[in-house]
């Protein structure tokens, strides 16, 4: 598989992680907490198994009046799977426009929705890493591109289900008000005001205009890509943002 970024090597990538743990470390009341900030999908959890998933039921709708094409879609794995979900239906060989409307639209009325975050699954390492970061003494904020109406619940449900450091003191939870609203538009709204809960160490995310993003605000805060996949089109990621590919610390 061909990495969109130059990773960090495991050690490279161990020694990075282990500093931002280091650079989480606080005594309650002895000054400004240290703040790390995560993105959710792409970053912390992998979402492709929630595209599988649905792909697969419609797969099942369509059996008996679209046999073909739900065979194709039956076949979906995350390992073949593209950013964009008609990326994603040509490598399974459907390119018709009236299969890719319905299937996208089968799909958008779900992808968004809490129900279906329960087959999300985090990264390795990434419960692990969170906690230590957390048990270090920074406070945790899940910064997303998910909207409060639509996915709250079930972010809130898949965040504690899986062990995230969540609902307790020192954990924060930042969500769009509007589903409509454009994901870098939030961030780049939101991201100046989390100086209200500290100073800022560490940002990781998918995204790389994200990324950037944090560089920018934060010029001494450690930002992250974690390179998994992100947008067509992002723009050039700047050279003191490091590139990892999982959360593991070796």
């Amino acid at each position: 598989m061909l990495h969109a970024y130059p990773r960090l090597s495991a050690a490279e990538q161990g020694r990075l992680l282990s500093g931002v743990v280091g650079r989480s470390r606080h005594e309650p009341g002895s000054g400004t907490p240290p703040v790390v900030v995560f993105d959710l999908d792409g970053t912390l959890f992998d979402n492709r198994p929630r595209t599988c998933a649905i792909l697969r039921d419609l797969a099942a709708a369509w059996r008996s009046s679209r046999p073909e094409a739900a065979a194709r879609l039956a076949e979906v794995s995350p390992e073949r799977m593209a950013y964009l979900l008609a990326d994603t239906l040509a490598v399974l060989g459907i390119h018709e426009t009236e299969l890719v409307a319905e299937a996208s639209a089968y799909w958008r009325d779900r992808f968004f929705v809490d129900d279906d975050l329960r087959h999300d699954v985090p990264l390795p390492g990434a419960v692990d890493f969170a906690r230590a970061c957390y048990d270090a003494g920074a406070t945790i904020v899940y910064l997303t591109g998910r909207d409060l109406p639509m996915m709250g619940a079930g972010t809130f449900k898949s965040l504690r289900d899986h062990g995230f450091p969540f609902g307790v003191a020192g954990t924060e939870l930042v969500l769009k008000p509007d589903a409509a609203m454009p994901d870098e538009a939030f961030k780049r709204l939101a991201a100046p005001t989390l100086r209200r809960l500290g100073d800022v160490v560490a940002s990781f995310d998918n995204e790389p205009a994200n990324c950037n993003l944090f560089c920018e605000e934060y010029p001494t805060c450690v930002s992250v890509l974690v390179d998994t996949q992100h947008m067509p089109g992002a723009p050039r990621l700047l050279e003191n943002v490091a590139v990892i590919g999982d959360f593991v610390r070796g």
